[in-house]
């Protein structure tokens, strides 16, 4: 045999027995049992009269159907890569390596996509995501690494093919952001990044300062699932303060200078959210009511609260001592997460969005 053929081939032997190990996590077989439920209701008439019932149906009719589609397709995946090594072995054809090979990395990175998403089975971890960055203290410094934050979030988002869209945007006085709040919308996105949440720190050489010091720089995180309308939640009109704005996008670049722009503040609590993506009022009021709604929901889920009106303004102060990851560019490179010790020297990849490994250490850690 091909020596190369031979390694990749011992390789990948242990991952036959993995995939099944797989399968039974995602315990394909109720899956299978579950989807067939739902189809069969499907044919009932009376079904289609709850158009909430019926759309909550449908839509986990089809994250079941691409769960089991997953696997599926792993197991073929792998079954027919064996088949390859082993043909082109018979027929002593060395040509076919390097494709063998293509196929394998793609095989391993598909493994470990399904793999994490095994660890996906908290209530809201297949909802979009709802991502809001602000700078600490520091000024444009602080404001510069909240953006850069913010281009790491988005490129992470384009590399799994979600969608990104930005929601409101005040940017910084002389460069960077004041606060930026974007959704990622995609299957699993709040349960991949909802580890992200926290305080995250840099140091480097600031390229503001022309003596060429060392710089410390802080930002929060916040990450909430985006809920959708089956979930019912009562806001009372008295306890919230809405502001039409003119939008404070970079010269036009980000988002449309108009006086569509909505903030809502929620009284009790001293929460604050805005938008200022869409074209009207009307509209933007209706996203910003909605981030207002996951925002609440997720911090009574959070701090294990009966209910909405216990949310009250001094559960909401940041925190800085509650870092989760620092980034290192100067005297070495280095990211690391202070949870997990998971830690990579590739800073350029990492904040070119490379994000999975702390991602999976993350989640690994809360089944352990």
């Amino acid at each position: 045999m091909v020596v190369e053929l031979q390694q990749a081939k011992y390789e990948l032997q242990p991952y036959g027995t993995q995939i099944d190990e797989l399968g039974a996590a995602l315990k394909i077989g109720e899956l299978r049992e579950q989807l067939a439920e739902i189809e069969a209701k499907t044919h009932d008439e009376a079904f289609w009269s709850d158009i909430a019932a019926s759309q909550a149906a449908l839509k986990a009719q089809k994250q079941i159907t691409d769960k089991i589609k997953s696997y599926t397709e792993l197991r073929g995946e792998y079954d027919s890569l064996i088949g390859l090594i082993d043909m082109a072995d018979e027929a002593s054809d060395s040509s076919l390596v390097p494709e063998i090979l293509e196929e394998k990395r793609k095989f391993e990175k598909d493994y470990e996509a399904l793999k994490l998403s095994v660890l996906l089975s908290g209530d809201y971890d297949r909802s979009n995501a709802i991502v809001s960055i602000h700078p600490g203290a520091g000024g444009t410094e602080a404001q510069d690494w909240a953006q850069m934050l913010y281009r790491m979030y988005t490129r992470w988002g384009e590399r799994h093919n979600y969608k990104v869209k930005l929601l409101d945007y005040l940017e910084g006085d002389e460069a960077g952001i004041k606060s930026v709040t974007f959704s990622i919308d995609g299957d699993c996105a709040y349960g991949y990044l909802k580890g992200e949440n926290g305080v995250h720190r840099l140091v480097r050489i600031s390229p503001f300062d022309a003596s060429g010091r060392r710089h410390t720089s802080f930002a929060s995180v916040e990450v909430m699932p985006e809920f959708d309308d089956t979930i019912k939640i009562e806001i009372r009109d008295e306890d919230i303060r809405v502001e039409a704005h003119r939008s404070s996008g970079a010269g036009g670049q980000h988002i449309n200078k108009t006086d569509s722009a909505i903030r809502i503040v929620h009284i009790p609590s001293g929460i604050v959210v805005g938008c200022q993506s869409e074209r009207s009022q009307v509209q933007n009021r209706e996203t910003a009511m909605k981030m207002l709604k996951s925002k609440l929901l997720e911090i009574k889920e959070r701090e294990q609260l009966e209910k909405i009106d216990d949310i009250k303004g001094d559960k909401l102060k940041i925190e800085w001592g509650s870092q989760i990851r620092s980034y290192v560019f100067m005297p070495y490179t280095l990211a690391k997460d202070l949870r997990t010790d998971y830690e990579d020297g590739d800073i350029g990849a990492v904040m070119d969005g490379d994000l999975d490994g702390f991602i999976y250490e993350y989640l690994k850690s809360l089944k352990e």
